[in-house]
């Protein structure tokens, strides 16, 4: 007894000082826990992350006024442009994210993409510097010329670039600074989403205040110049961190063996199920110490055919050949895959209500009075801070405050299941738009009693309610998403995992586009467009509360789809600290 108590000792002891999730550090070895990662680490990443926000924030609220006022597109196309370059923005990390995992490495991944950006940014400076490039010679321009206009566009989508190999790459590598199979590191990664957001907020809000503001006020150029400083600072400081980080190698495709496991339960779709789902084929646990297996589930049993064991053919040739046998693992892989499928497609009205932040909120602003004291006009763009300011004080009350309540009345980890905190953000997106719509029906009210004056005379606080709202909601929605997508993949994607989330907003970006197009040409058959040439011609109020309606419903199949998810099961790995069954917490479904 006394020699197992000693081993045991021992293990504890090596379990403390290392870290054993297949992670290496910057030289290649197992990384030393004290030294490496956990917040020492993330420190560094969230430092580039604001750098990366402040300066697409800075761009993206601020794109619809430069289009309208400088590149003169009407409102309708000027939105479209927004929505089709968020769209862009937030899908080409989907091949970012599939390129880190399969090939370059997260940290390689963010280095060469975070160059890229930087291209983007330098390039944008000087469609706005030389001469040659600027939109035309004066102040007032009433025509810009095309070398500028295809200069301007080629900076923003380079930027578009940068950001496809830098979101789902940074995000999932901060997070791999945590050891999941530690019950303190376990913990604090919890408490990372949120603070990584609340990073991301802190350069959203700077760059809606105080680089929109350079704007108004000074120039587009000097903007555009603050922006490339602080993103090449931010890369220096990002190679500094190197030795404190912990690395993941590339894995090679993660498509691969998913599409192995559809081929092999085709081949072997006539076979029967064996009585017991523990005779289905897995690799020993004394094999894989570094792998975490998956658990058997019930759902889409067609794909366990893959991991049955053919009794007519030999079973170490069928073990070599992953074409025709898969693990228990692999199979319960592309089952976590499939069923994220209605959780992606239930959020995108969410996604849709986030889009007209940055495009028609933005816009109402431009005619609201926009004094506050002394004279002092806030730039239009600048009001969008306000729903970062709600996405903070979400954030640090749902950390501080509400997790440990639910924590000791639940008994999850998390207070909440992910995708119940999900549910209450869409809730929020709902009120989000029953009050622009109301807000709007005010604003067109006073523009239908006075013309001239119009909306000038109200302020633009009234728009402060529904930043506010939909700030609270991307507290709980869009770190829930984050969460999610990062925690329900397979340990292979997690980069991919958060271009999945940041596809979200990318297809609802498009989605609000094609909306946009159906709902102007129904309305147009039909009398009058509900987008006209300027806001005080159209009828926003009317497609809120299609938006409204539309989330509503929406809401419903979501509850339904939520409370028929299984969560990822993970078998319990034996430590001498903690017996780890971490991705089973979540097993509640949505109430």
């Amino acid at each position: 007894m006394d020699k197992i108590k000693k081993r045991e000792e021992l293990v504890e002891i090596d379990e403390q000082k290392w870290v054993n999730d297949s992670s290496l550090d910057h030289k290649g070895r197992v990384p030393l826990r004290g030294s490496t990662g956990v917040w020492k680490a993330s420190l560094f990443i969230i430092v580039i992350e604001f750098s990366e926000r402040l300066s697409y924030f800075g761009l993206a609220t601020s794109l619809i006024i430069y289009l309208t006022k400088v590149i003169h597109q009407d409102l309708k196309t000027a939105a479209k442009s927004v929505n089709y370059w968020s769209g862009v923005t937030t899908l080409m990390p989907l091949l970012g994210g599939f390129l880190a995992d399969a090939f370059l490495g997260r940290f390689s991944t963010v280095l060469a993409s975070s160059i890229v950006y930087l291209l983007g940014l330098i390039l944008l400076t000087m469609s706005r510097v030389i001469p040659s490039l600027k939109p035309c010679d004066t102040d007032l321009c009433h025509e810009p010329r095309n070398v500028h206009e295809v200069i301007f566009f080629l900076a923003i989508y380079l930027i578009s670039i940068g950001t496809g190999g830098h979101k789902p790459s940074l995000e999932s590598f901060g997070a791999d600074q945590f050891d999941d199979d530690y019950a303190e590191e376990r913990k604090k990664k919890m408490s990372f989403f949120n603070w990584w957001n609340f990073g991301l907020c802190c350069g959203l809000l700077l760059g809606v205040t105080l680089i929109v503001y350079v704007q108004d006020r000074v120039s587009w150029a000097m903007a555009d110049l603050i922006l490339t400083l602080v993103m090449a600072s931010s890369i220096i400081i990002f190679v500094a961190g190197r030795p404190f980080y912990r690395y993941r190698k590339a894995t090679g495709s993660p498509l691969t063996p998913m599409l192995q496991v559809f081929v092999a339960a085709i081949r072997k779709r006539n076979l029967l199920f064996p009585a017991n789902p523990s005779h289905l084929y897995e690799i020993p646990k004394s094999d894989t110490s570094q792998r975490r297996l998956l658990c058997h589930t019930e759902k889409l049993k067609f794909l366990d055919k893959a991991a049955i064991v053919d009794g007519t053919q030999d079973s170490t040739v069928q073990q070599q050949n992953p074409w025709r046998l898969a693990t228990v693992t692999k199979v319960e892989e592309l089952k976590l895959v499939i069923n994220m499928v209605p959780i992606w497609l239930t959020t995108i009205p969410f996604g849709i209500c986030v889009a007209q932040t940055t495009t028609f909120f933005i816009k109402q602003g431009v005619t609201l009075d926009r004094k506050i004291f002394h004279g002092f006009e806030i730039p239009p763009a600048s009001i969008f801070a306000l729903a970062a300011i709600g996405m903070i004080i979400s954030l640090t009350i749902y950390d501080k405050v509400l997790v440990p309540v639910l924590r000791r009345a639940t008994g999850n980890e998390r207070g909440i299941s992910i995708l119940q905190r999900i549910g209450i953000g869409m809730i929020f997106s709902v009120s989000t738009m029953i009050v622009a719509a109301l807000v709007e029906r005010k604003r067109l009210n006073l523009v239908h009693k006075d013309p001239l004056e119009g909306s000038s005379r109200m302020s633009v606080f009234w728009l402060a309610p529904q930043f506010l709202i939909i700030g609270i909601g991307d507290g709980f929605t869009l770190v829930g998403l984050q969460e999610y997508f990062y925690d329900q993949v397979p340990d292979s994607m997690r980069s991919l995992g958060i271009a999945f989330y940041l596809s979200v907003i990318g297809a609802a970006n498009f989605v609000s586009s094609l909306l946009i197009t159906i709902v102007d040409h129904i309305t147009e058959k039909n009398g009058k467009s509900w987008f006209g040439k300027d806001l005080n011609s159209s009828r926003l109020d009317y497609f809120y509360w299609l938006l409204a309606i539309m989330t509503a419903v929406n809401l419903c199949v979501y509850v339904i789809v939520a409370r028929n998810y299984s969560y990822k099961n993970v078998h319990c790995k034996a430590t001498m600290s903690v017996a780890v069954c971490n991705d089973t917490d979540d097993r509640e479904a949505m109430a």
